[in-house]
């Protein structure tokens, strides 16, 4: 049943607050209004001795601390706001996260700047604190309900009648085969002007849900869409390597004729998510449409050697003549063929660790991922291993420790899921001790790993690992139940 509002009444909402409990937030948060700053070169008026707030403050240290973080919050807008968050460590903490949000909610009057910050650190809190589990599917309010609940406390998920909107443009983002289908549409600014129009009630709990589920699924598959292009343009790139090719016309790019092929590569290595910068409709277009064209020049450059390949094969092939023509033979007289027995499932050899990293990588480069895949299959064994688009391009592209990592969570949750499906169908768990034992190590391992990234400040791939970590410890706690 559509609703038309609700009450809002969070926790965050509570017209009494203790000083204590103001404290408590404020120094919750205080470090990343000291990232912002140092960020922002905004000037700090404590002394580096003093930045670690004591628990009980003197009440001249509370004031200036509260005056300083509401001058703050006037200065900063929501895309610096953003660009501190996704590339430091600071986004990887519930509680900062959740008393940000809490403190922004908690104003009596907010302006369109905090409206944006609230929508922004909402959708944050709520990728950081889902479930692996479901992370990677078609989220619903409840889900989004559960997830939020630390911040928004129990919440009616009913939907609401004015944003219907969001819904039906939820339900298109599942049509998008590729960037360039998305890019046709207006989904930015049509979200945008749903938040306009909401005005006081966009603070409504439930409306909240819908925003936050809305804002993440859009986000997700916009850089689902885009790593599935970004892979489609290195296994290019590797295939005209292979074929001789050093370097490629990218004047539709905005580039040279003669682009060396490694500068390319550089560049979708580096690429980066429009996100860190403030942006809209326009400038998100903008920086895709330069993606799309260099994997068209990719693509172009791809079909124009083979066919160069096919014409030099074609040029080379003898012209079948009069005598070359060999006479017309009986037909055999036709066999009836016995019906073919349904296949049995071959048993699964010894799977070690080499073994099975092999297989997956056999399998990713004898068929790429296409444009608009966010999941990919492989199969080991009896089981079928979904990967995700960091894990393939982990495979078939990336060099590098964090590229590491990520092969061997993969491989050890696939000789795990190999092992769980062949000991259900047969019984023996001889190959599930063996996988047990690897996973655990790995696990072991990975979350020592993901500990490393968050202190390098390396926060794409703290949060890929940690992902795929957590996948690996979901495989293990069903293989432990067996």
């Amino acid at each position: 049943m559509n609703k038309t509002s609700t009450t809002l009444n969070p926790p965050s909402a509570r017209p009494e607050v203790t000083r204590q409990e103001q404290w408590a937030e404020l120094r919750s948060v205080f470090p990343i209004y000291l990232a912002l700053a140092k960020q922002l070169e905004i000037a700090i008026p404590f002394p580096q001795e003093a930045r670690n707030l004591p628990e009980k403050p003197p009440l001249e240290l509370f004031k200036q601390v509260q005056n300083w973080l509401e001058s703050l919050d006037s200065r900063v807008l929501v895309h610096q706001l953003r660009h501190l968050l996704q590339q430091t460590t600071l986004n990887a903490s519930e509680s900062g996260l959740r008393a940000l949000i809490q403190r922004h909610l908690r104003k009596p009057s907010k302006t369109n700047i905090d409206r944006d910050k609230i929508d922004f650190l909402l959708v944050q809190y709520f990728a950081l604190c889902a479930p692996a589990k479901i992370y990677h599917r078609q989220i619903e309010l409840e889900d989004t309900a559960a997830v939020m609940k630390p911040v928004l406390g129990e919440t009616d998920t009913a939907p609401l009648s004015w944003c219907a909107a969001l819904e039906k443009m939820i339900t298109a983002l599942g049509g998008f085969r590729s960037l360039r289908d998305m890019l046709k549409t207006s989904f930015i600014a049509e979200g945008r002007k749903v938040k306009e129009a909401a005005g006081g009630m966009f603070y409504d709990p439930s409306a909240l849900l819908a925003f936050i589920r809305f804002n993440f699924l859009l986000r997700r598959t916009l850089i689902e869409l885009m790593h599935a292009d970004l892979i489609a343009i290195r296994t290019g790139l590797q295939q005209l390597e292979g074929a001789g090719a050093r370097t490629l016309d990218c004047r539709a790019s905005g580039l040279s004729g003669s682009e060396p092929l490694g500068k390319i590569r550089q560049l979708a290595d580096e690429w980066k998510q429009p996100f860190q910068k403030e942006y809209t409709e326009r400038s998100v277009n903008e920086t895709f449409d330069k993606l799309l064209n260099l994997r068209s020049d990719v693509e172009k450059s791809l079909e124009q050697l083979t066919a160069k390949s096919a014409a030099r094969a074609a040029s080379r092939a003898p012209t079948p003549t009069a005598k070359s023509v060999a006479p017309p033979t009986k037909a055999p007289a036709k066999v009836a063929k016995l019906p073919e027995l349904p296949a049995e499932p071959e048993p699964d050899p010894g799977l070690d660790f080499e073994n099975c990293l092999e297989q997956i990588w056999e399998q990713l480069i004898a068929t790429p991922p296409t444009r608009g895949r966010s999941m990919t299959t492989v199969k080991i064994g009896r089981a079928r291993i979904l990967m995700s688009s960091w894990e393939v391009t982990a495979f078939v592209s990336e060099d590098s420790p964090a590229a590491d990592d990520l092969r061997r969570a993969v491989v050890a949750r696939a000789m795990l899921t190999a092992a769980i499906e062949a000991a259900k169908e047969t019984g023996n768990a001889t190959g599930l001790d063996r996988a047990l034992s690897v996973a655990r190590v790995e696990v072991s391992r990975l979350q020592e790993r993901v500990d490393v990234a968050k202190q390098a400040k390396d926060a794409e791939a703290a949060v890929n690992l940690g992902i795929s970590t957590k996948r690996l410890l979901s495989a293990l706690d069903e293989a432990e139940k067996l």
